[in-house]
């Protein structure tokens, strides 16, 4: 279920992740990406995008702080991508939050063919069509025992690898249902953790073509990392976890994900 190799194969391969994405996390993407050992490039302008998406071995797309130019980006980048056989990542963020987020997210679906999605509980419901009461880009609230439903519906909608974060992950390839129960509550303290992990995601699909090992084995290493770091922290607070996240990032050798992963398979007919 998780292809635990791919870890040393990101920190080898040193897969170029091309992301656009939100200004509030950029950074941190850009760190984490780092300590994993992917080369991250943030570039927006349209006029890069046909070149960068074909060069880039993954491409993930965060609409988080959408602006018209950057759709457009997004749409080219996308398309580019598509054209030279690479993965591309999709992280909604908030996309029941505004009509244009969602006409945004409704371009994006139709235009580009995406390896893997990856939001909370609400962004994947709103995609789904499923009523969710949601508030800005958080989770919101609704019946979370849809959750394998609506990333299997998700999934075989789009054909794509969907990946629902929350204190237990769900992921779909439309068929198997895999959970990760790993993870610490400080890791949604902090922003943009899910923002993260949809570019940890994409270095992990960038190095394989098996795209549901892929977001596993990146879902499951991503949150034993938050435990981790925790276990470093002479007082649990977000900015101290924060820091110690990235360098458990960095550490990643080191961490027992074989022994430590809560990962659990369920097959859908």
């Amino acid at each position: 279920m998780a292809n635990w190799q791919l870890i040393e194969a990101v920190r080898t391969r040193n897969p170029l992740v091309h992301v656009i994405t939100n200004i509030v996390v950029a950074n941190d993407s850009a760190n984490g990406l780092l300590a994993i050992g992917a080369s991250p490039i943030m570039a927006a302008a349209v006029e890069e995008m046909a070149e960068l998406g074909g060069m880039a071995d993954a491409v993930v797309i965060n609409i988080g702080t959408l602006n018209a130019d950057l759709v457009a980006s997004m749409l080219a980048v996308g398309k580019a991508a598509n054209v030279a056989g690479k993965p591309v990542v999709l992280d909604p963020v908030g996309v029941g939050a505004t009509v244009f987020r969602r006409e945004t997210v409704w371009r994006l679906l139709a235009e580009i063919q995406f390896a893997v999605i990856r939001g909370n509980l609400g962004e994947l419901a709103s995609i789904a069509g499923v009523d969710w009461q949601a508030r800005g880009v958080d989770a919101g609230s609704g019946d979370a025992s849809q959750a394998a439903e609506i990333a299997l519906k998700v999934a075989r909608e789009y054909q794509t690898i969907v990946a629902i974060s929350g204190a237990v992950d769900v992921i779909s390839d439309g068929r198997q249902v895999i959970t990760v129960e790993n993870g610490d509550a400080l890791l949604p303290q902090i922003t943009g953790s899910g923002c993260l992990l949809s570019c940890v995601i994409g270095a992990f699909v960038g190095v394989t073509d098996d795209y549901l090992d892929a977001v596993v084995a990146a879902s499951a290493s991503y949150a034993i990392a938050s435990e981790y770091a925790v276990k470093t922290l002479n007082r649990r607070l977000p900015g101290s976890f924060r820091v110690a996240f990235i360098d458990e990032l960095a550490s990643w050798q080191t961490h027992n994900q074989e022994e430590l992963a809560c990962v659990k398979e369920e097959v859908r007919r």
